[in-house]
């Protein structure tokens, strides 16, 4: 029987786990509410027994005339280049964390850090307990905010077991491995290491879990599911129906790279992933999903992005898409297309690049999103192989864009602001604006509040003061839970920042 261990309350008001509110997916937006009235006014819904011209339609907060679109990003770089001694082969990017204003890289087997994010301080070898080099290659560095000092960097990646250590494993925990793990030659595992200062490592002693992710692995500890959630390389196949038959294809000459999730509440034992993220009718016949790169928004942990690595087999490519999630699990792409694709053959990655992550917030506002690129493309022979890690950047922290390209209204969903003042990152035409409602679910409209309060934002605007009347308080009860309420004409919302 499975137990729920863990249950958050369902509804209104949510709370955001940051002090920014990006609108990445619908959740935060309300779908809008409707009732059929009788002549007297009374909500007749559902029940009574009406002719089909007596009641009448009345509908609240829809929203109409707006879409969300992910825009192309601009690249730079590369930014970091391959440590002298280390196999280009190794370059996959591991991870770019912004902690505390400095920035930590671990790229390939090396470990940096910045005070920018774009200058980068003199690599330092990664060792294991004993001294020994260690690879962190294939995974991903995270920070555990539940872990004691001595464990709060934690990484999960690539490993590979002996035939003995792998039947030893089978038979301690059936419900640790599957079968496409066991290659003949060599046997995939996912493993984990911990680390007090992010160059120490120490090895834990049995693997995750045992599967065939063979490919950059991310991992993050999730603070409202208190769990540790971990996406690998999964597949899109159906197992045989009957594997014995003669001139049977191996699984992966078939099966479609995807993407797969796990969980656990320790950071030792995980089930095998399930896919969560399959290539699926928007993409091409021939594409496949290569790597992940969950992240989030920047200053927002919970609003979950992932930024997929398109695999076009026609020309051996890739391309970089963004989805978006309001849990981690459910994942949908946004509109706008690639938002950043293979640069012409002979430019340092002008072959394919694959994305890592975490997404960043530079000094100047920037979103950065680090990638590896390569100079060939990904299967061409590799002698001659050169790569780095550059950025993706959308100026401004402009990724995803809320925009109404003529006239819009929406109304969030409530909230508990986590500040009595707001920032807005938008943009209008010249002719555009924005103007903003403030609905204080203790009181209605805050005093002061209204739209015909409001001072229009007007043109571009960077994290700019929304004021009513010269006043920049939100207005409402204190503790009370808010709503705001969005007039658009012709203009793109980025972000809301609450202070």
């Amino acid at each position: 029987m499975n137990v729920r261990t863990f249950q958050e309350p369902v509804g209104e008001p949510y709370r955001l786990h940051g002090r920014r509110l990006v609108f990445t997916n619908w959740l935060f937006i309300r779908p809008g509410s409707f009732a059929w009235l009788d002549e007297q006014d009374n909500n007749v819904t559902v029940g009574g027994n009406a002719g089909p011209w007596g009641p009448r339609f009345s509908k609240a907060e829809f929203p109409y005339g707006i879409r969300l679109v992910a825009r192309k990003a601009g690249r730079i770089g590369p930014v970091m280049t391959i440590p002298e001694g280390e196999s280009p082969l190794n370059l996959v990017l591991g991870s770019v964390i912004q902690e505390e204003g400095k920035y930590r890289a671990w790229v390939g087997s090396h470990y940096r850090e910045s005070t920018d994010g774009v200058n980068w301080g003199p690599p330092v070898r990664c060792e294991k307990e004993g001294g020994d080099p260690i690879s962190l290659w294939g995974g991903t560095v995270f920070i555990d905010p539940s872990a004691r000092r001595d464990e709060r960097f934690k990484w999960v990646g690539l490993g590979n077991l002996s035939r003995e250590d792998f039947e030893r494993f089978k038979s301690r925990y059936p419900d640790r491995w599957e079968t496409r793990c066991d290659r003949i030659d060599h046997i995939v595992a996912v493993v984990g290491a911990v680390s007090g200062d992010g160059v120490h490592w120490k090895l834990l002693p049995e693997p995750l879990v045992a599967e065939h992710s063979d490919t950059h692995i991310t991992a993050y500890y999730d603070t409202r599911l208190r769990k540790y959630v971990i996406y690998t390389r999964n597949y899109m196949f159906w197992p045989s129906a009957d594997p014995n038959a003669p001139n049977t294809v191996p699984w992966w000459e078939i099966a479609r790279r995807s993407i797969g999730r796990t969980e656990s509440d320790r950071f030792e034992a995980f089930p095998v992933s399930e896919p969560i993220l399959v290539p699926d009718p928007s993409l091409e016949a021939s594409e496949l999903l290569y790597t992940n790169c969950r992240t989030a928004v920047p200053g927002a942990p919970d609003l979950h992005l992932m930024f997929p690595a398109i695999w076009h087999l026609i020309d051996d490519t890739t391309s970089t898409v963004v989805a978006s999630s309001h849990d981690g699990k459910v994942w949908t792409y946004l509109p706008g297309g690639p938002v950043l694709e293979t640069p012409e053959f002979g430019e340092w990655d002008g072959g394919c690049h694959f994305a890592g992550p975490n997404l960043i917030e530079l000094p100047n506002g920037d979103f950065a999103l680090p990638y590896c690129g390569y100079n060939f493309p990904h299967k061409y022979p590799r002698g001659q192989l050169k790569n780095g890690v550059g950025y993706a950047v959308w100026p401004k922290g402009r990724l995803i864009a809320l925009e109404a390209r003529e006239r819009g209204e929406f109304t969030t969903a409530a909230f508990l602001a986590p500040g009595r003042k707001m920032k807005i990152n938008a943009v209008t035409a010249r002719a555009g604006h924005i103007r903003i409602e403030v609905v204080d679910l203790a009181k209605g409209i805050a005093p002061g509040r209204s739209f015909a309060d409001c001072d229009p934002v007007v043109g571009d605007r960077f994290r700019h003061p929304v004021t009513w009347k010269g006043q920049n308080d939100l207005g409402h009860t204190e503790g009370a839970p808010i709503r705001l309420r969005f007039h658009m004409e012709r203009a793109a919302i980025y972000a809301l920042d609450f202070e």
